[in-house]
């Protein structure tokens, strides 16, 4: 397997240590890509399905986890997520996403967040990772369709408009990805530009499974250097810097509109 990009890598480094304060439970994922956060998650005791648009990235996922699948612990599933109105177990624990959002127009990201709350238990929570300061939209945006990058108060707009409640907000990868940005804009350029000429379904389905080398695959002798270990001078850095407006990528956790009626 080839190694990871510094900036996912750092951004799975802040996801375990705020998983690591939840009780394993279920949890559904949309928009899974190749499947870091599902092993993640899967790894720490956690149960579940993710959703994906695109057939392929369902396919190499039931591959990657065949053994968590016949147990019974994991299911990838082609659907969109937003026609989804049951599921085939009870109400779940954790609702995750990661470079979802981006992609859907106001109505459907309002509607993603009405559906998230349909499906989440009383305690449940939303976990979810977006791409973040508008002064930095680039190629890549372009190329994977997004609609928007955040800022901390459009994102909390969206998240109070729905009655939901933010708990925690904090800026990655800043400033790792910052100072890589001009090369990964390269790389993206001269080998996605062909993207640009496809539908918005297209290019969203197209944007978790993306082959740029040394953008989102890195030869494997690299993993010596690509790894947490020897990234976590960065990590430190990126929490240090979790406030700074530059950071590319904005995390964030949130609680659905009835556990804050209860809390009232």
């Amino acid at each position: 397997m080839s190694s990871l990009p510094p900036g996912t890598i750092l951004q799975l480094m802040y996801l375990k240590e705020r998983l690591n304060k939840l009780k394993p439970g279920r949890f559904i994922e949309i928009g899974p890509g190749s499947g870091e956060i599902s092993e993640l998650l899967l790894k720490l005791g956690w149960e579940g399905v993710s959703y994906d648009l695109e057939s392929r990235t369902v396919e190499r996922l039931q591959s990657r986890f065949i053994v968590q699948i016949s147990e019974g612990r994991y299911n990838a599933i082609n659907e969109d997520f937003l026609n989804v109105t049951k599921i085939n177990f009870c109400k779940v624990d954790l609702i995750i996403s990661c470079m979802v959002m981006e992609h859907l127009n106001d109505d459907l990201e309002n509607k993603f967040m009405e559906i998230s709350a349909n499906l989440l238990t009383e305690d449940g929570l939303m976990v979810g990772l977006v791409p973040a300061s508008p002064r930095h939209w680039g190629i890549e945006d372009d190329i994977a369709g997004h609609c928007r990058r955040y800022t901390r108060d459009s994102l909390r707009k969206l998240v109070d408009s729905n009655g939901w409640k933010i708990l925690h907000c904090s800026g990655l990868t800043y400033p790792t990805s910052n100072i890589l940005l001009p090369v990964s804009n390269f790389l993206v350029g001269r080998t996605e530009k062909a993207k640009l000429e496809f539908s918005d379904i297209e290019k969203t389905k197209a944007s978790g499974i993306r082959d740029v080398r040394f953008k989102t695959k890195f030869p494997k002798v690299l993993k010596f250097i690509l790894n947490k270990h020897s990234l976590m001078p960065l990590h430190w850095i990126q929490k240090a810097f979790s406030n700074s407006r530059n950071s590319l990528i904005l995390y964030f956790e949130a609680l659905p509109p009835q556990i804050i009626l209860k809390d009232k």
